[in-house]
Parts: C-alpha cells; sequence; structure tokens
C-alpha cells in the first residue's frame, strides 16, 4: 500500500469548503474568519497534515534543507561534527540530509548530483580521500550553490573554510613522543594531496628536525582510504615494522588509522608502549578504556560542525553577496594516556 499524504484537498473535502479557502486560512489570511480558520486548523490537526516541502520550496525557491556530505558516519569525528550542524539547523529550521563517500571520488560525485536534483540550499563538505579534481563542486558553486568546506579543504574556491591547527597538532604528537624517549617515529597518513595530509606531515617532519634528527621518508605511510580499509593500514603497518631500523612509535594523523595501527599492533603481539608508542588523532570515547588508554590529539568536532553550519546560514541568509569569507581555525587537544608513556 502507497503512502499518501494529507493534502489540502482532503481537508477541503473534510469541511466542505474550497480548496482556495483552505489554503487561506492555513496561510493566516485576512479575508477568511476567525471562525473558519479555528475549524481548519482543528481539522488540519485531526488529519496530520503537513504542509508539502517540495510545493512549498517552489513557492518561496528555497528547500531549507543543508546537505552534508562526508567520507564516514560512523567515524566518531564526523558523527560529532554532523551533531554539531544539526544543533543550530534544527533551531534555524532547516533539515539536514546526510551522505557518505566511504572515500569514493565516483561515490561523492554521485551523491552530490543527487543531492543538487533536490534543489538544497546549500552544503557542508569534507571530500573523499580520493578526491583531486573538484570540478563537481565547483560547476555547482559557480552555479551559485552555497559550499563550506570543513577538516579536508579545497582552496580552489572563495568560499568559508573551518579546519583546526593541523600543522601545530601533529608537531605537538609528535613533539610529547620525542620528549618520552622515542627515537625513531613513524607515521601513518591519509592520501598525500589531501589539505589535512599535508599540514599534518609537515608539522611531524617539523618536529623530527627540530629534535636534530634528518627525517626518513621511509617512517611516512600514505594509505589512500585512509584506513577506511584494514588491509591497507595492515600492508603499512606490516612494511614499517619490517624495516631494517624498525620504529619504536608511531603516530597516526587520522582517527581510522590510529586505530587501525592499535589493533595491528595488538594482533602482532607488540607490546604498547614498551616495544611501541602510539599516539594519534581520534575523537573516539572508547580510547580513554583501552588497555593500554590511548594518547590521542582530540578535534573539537562538534564546535566545527556548528561554525560550519553558522557561515553556511550566513552565505544562504545573505541579502546580497557575500565577499569576504573566514577561514576559521580551531585548535585541538593533547590527551595524554598510558599508549606513549613508557616508564608507565
Amino acid at each position: 500500500m502507497k503512502f499518501e499524504a494529507v493534502t489540502i484537498k482532503d481537508i477541503a473535502r473534510e469541511l466542505g469548503l474550497s480548496t482556495s479557502t483552505v489554503s487561506r486560512a492555513l496561510r493566516d489570511s485576512y479575508e477568511i474568519s476567525a471562525e473558519t480558520k479555528k475549524t481548519v486548523l482543528e481539522c488540519a490537526k485531526k488529519l496530520n497534515y503537513r504542509p508539502n516541502p517540495i510545493a512549498l520550496s517552489l513557492k518561496e525557491k528555497r528547500s531549507r534543507s543543508i546537505a552534508v556530505l562526508v567520507c564516514e558516519i560512523a567515524n566518531s569525528f564526523f558523527s560529532q561534527v554532523i551533531n554539531g550542524i544539526e544543533s543550530i539547523a534544527y533551531n534555524k529550521g532547516y533539515n539536514v540530509i546526510i551522505s557518505q563517500s566511504h572515500e569514493s571520488f565516483q561515490r561523492e560525485v554521485n551523491d552530490l548530483q543527487f543531492l543538487a536534483s533536490r534543489s538544497i540550499d546549500g552544503l557542508i563538505i569534507s571530500v573523499s580521500s580520493e578526491t583531486e579534481n573538484m570540478e563537481h563542486l565547483k560547476k555547482l558553486f559557480y552555479k551559485g550553490l552555497p559550499i563550506v568546506f570543513f577538516d579536508r579543504v579545497s582552496e580552489e574556491m572563495d568560499t568559508h573554510l573551518v579546519m583546526v591547527d593541523n600543522f601545530n597538532s601533529a608537531y605537538k604528537a609528535t613533539s610529547h613522543l620525542i620528549e618520552n624517549g622515542y627515537k625513531t617515529i613513524a607515521c601513518l597518513t591519509n592520501s598525500a594531496h589531501l589539505s589535512i595530509t599535508k599540514e599534518r606531515i609537515a608539522g611531524y617532519k617539523k618536529a623530527i628536525e627540530d629534535s636534530g634528527v634528518q627525517v626518513n621518508e621511509d617512517l611516512i605511510k600514505y594509505c589512500n582510504h585512509g584506513g577506511v580499509h584494514a588491509d591497507e593500514t595492515e600492508k603499512a603497518m606490516n612494511e614499517l615494522i619490517n624495516l631494517e631500523k624498525r620504529p619504536d612509535a608511531i603516530i597516526g594523523l587520522s582517527d581510522k588509522l590510529t586505530t587501525g595501527a592499535l589493533r595491528f599492533l595488538q594482533k602482532q603481539g607488540i607490546t604498547i608502549p614498551k616495544e611501541m608508542g602510539l599516539i594519534g588523532f581520534s575523537n573516539g570515547e572508547f580510547t580513554e578504556f583501552l588497555n593500554p588508554s590511548l594518547s590521542i590529539i582530540r578535534q573539537p568536532a562538534f564546535e566545527m560542525g556548528q561554525s560550519a553550519i553558522e557561515l553556511l546560514l550566513e552565505v544562504i541568509e545573505s541579502k546580497r553577496p557575500i565577499k569576504e569569507f573566514t577561514r576559521k581555525v580551531l585548535e585541538t587537544e593533547l590527551i595524554v594516556r598510558n599508549s606513549t608513556l613508557r616508564n608507565h
């Protein structure tokens, strides 16, 4: 049985009124008496009538829908960002449509085509790890679709960007390992072309160099799908532990890579932190309860979501074109736990 929403025609039929009278009553028109309005509203409530959002969007030329495109909703970082977005969007009368690319460029393109066909008012996006060509986004952007990038951003469009201080975050994490006596620090990271990868690798390298050690490129492993595929992380970790000079610490530059490295080390029976220190970017609530508890760089994900939606709504609701755009950089928090404390 096909679901059919209650329409103005149903209310009109129920009350023996014309559809135009019902429509004007629902719009609180001065042409309709208070008594008729009351009768129409009571009937609408009884029949569970809801205004048709498509019809409303055609009339207002606005759908009051925001699209959010992330790589994976199950990732705690992205789910917290989405919570931040919804906390403001809902109160402002906007619906949020969430889609996930699963780190696939083609899926990202397909998702965007579908979302754009739904007449969204704006888009908040963190691009997939496969995304190098931004043409699919540029087409929508230059047709007038407001876009805000967060986390994995693109500088190719003049728009709002929301991110963390990636350079300083990786520098802090690497420096912490050095201060705790680790000498050979390896790095698991995402696709080389991503904005977050470039900035975090730069921070990692600077911390190594500042300690008087030359950077060894063999200790940097790029995972092109950001750890979404477990075999990718395992391959990178196998290469690291089989190096002639095996690393004594790992820094994971994204959530999935950090937990993937932890899983691998435990499976191999490599003790943390005695044989191998481990620190990484993670927003997972469980990291505190692992054995050993995991040292992390925590990103202000909820606040990133709030900043992104505030900036997007500013563009959507502005009466004139916005010409100055914000590059919002938020600070992360280094949380030290047992996985990096050798003397613990």
